[in-house]
């Protein structure tokens, strides 16, 4: 029979599930001229990705469910990924070549939406990668770190009895990490890590520069 892992170690899931359902939402809410998709196959995304998180939250964190929900997440980010730099190439080709056929109002509101949801992707992913993934990191041992937060290092007397990094402290990286453009507290260790923040801060960039900016102008004239 297969024994659940200790409560101690379940970290509560609703904080992704909301993130995941932010994401299906912000797709679905993507004007029709840059909407890639289907709404119906946003939806069932949603409903494929958010079954494994509900199930290890009723399980009690059981490591079958867990196998399924980290292997489901990271499909996610791959899958959402695609449709972020496939929408982010649609808008800019809409800016250039079909400008008739797009608003700045639709311009601004897919650029805040894609940026919004670049965010929340890369804070699922270094959730889930980090340390090897939630319930893993109850117990790092010969884990290797992605990240260095400031409450590691932090005297005792400061840093709440039993603290570990949640889903939480991987938002505030990623929004960090978009808004920044850089390292803010959190230290990446790991190439990957460095890599991923990299990506995340290019995909931000582009975004505010090139179609939030224009978005913008186009307002303003």
């Amino acid at each position: 029979m297969t024994e659940s892992i200790p409560s101690r170690r379940h970290e509560p899931r609703w904080p992704v599930a909301l993130a995941i359902l932010a994401v299906i939402l912000l797709l679905v809410l993507l004007p029709q001229a840059i909407r890639l998709l289907p709404v119906w196959v946003t939806y069932v995304l949603g409903v494929a990705v958010l079954l494994p998180v509900v199930g290890v939250g009723c399980s009690s964190a059981q490591p079958r469910w867990l196998r399924v929900e980290r292997g489901v997440v990271l499909l996610f980010f791959a899958v959402s990924m695609v449709l972020i730099l496939a929408n982010l190439a649609n808008l800019i080709d809409a800016m250039v070549h079909r400008s008739t056929e797009i608003t700045g109002v639709q311009l601004l509101a897919s650029s805040i939406g894609t940026w919004t949801i670049n965010i929340l992707d890369f804070s699922l992913l270094y959730w889930q990668l980090d340390r090897g993934g939630p319930e893993a990191r109850v117990d790092p041992a010969g884990r290797r770190a992605d990240w260095l937060f400031p409450q590691e290092s932090a005297p005792a007397e400061d840093v709440p009895d039993g603290w570990g990094a949640t889903y939480v402290d991987y938002l505030y990286l990623a929004y960090s990490t978009a808004t920044a453009f850089s390292t803010t507290e959190v230290a990446p260790l790991t190439h990957r890590a460095k890599l991923l923040m990299m990506l995340e801060s290019s995909i931000s960039l582009a975004t505010i520069l090139v179609v939030a900016a224009r978005a913008i102008n186009i307002l303003g004239s």
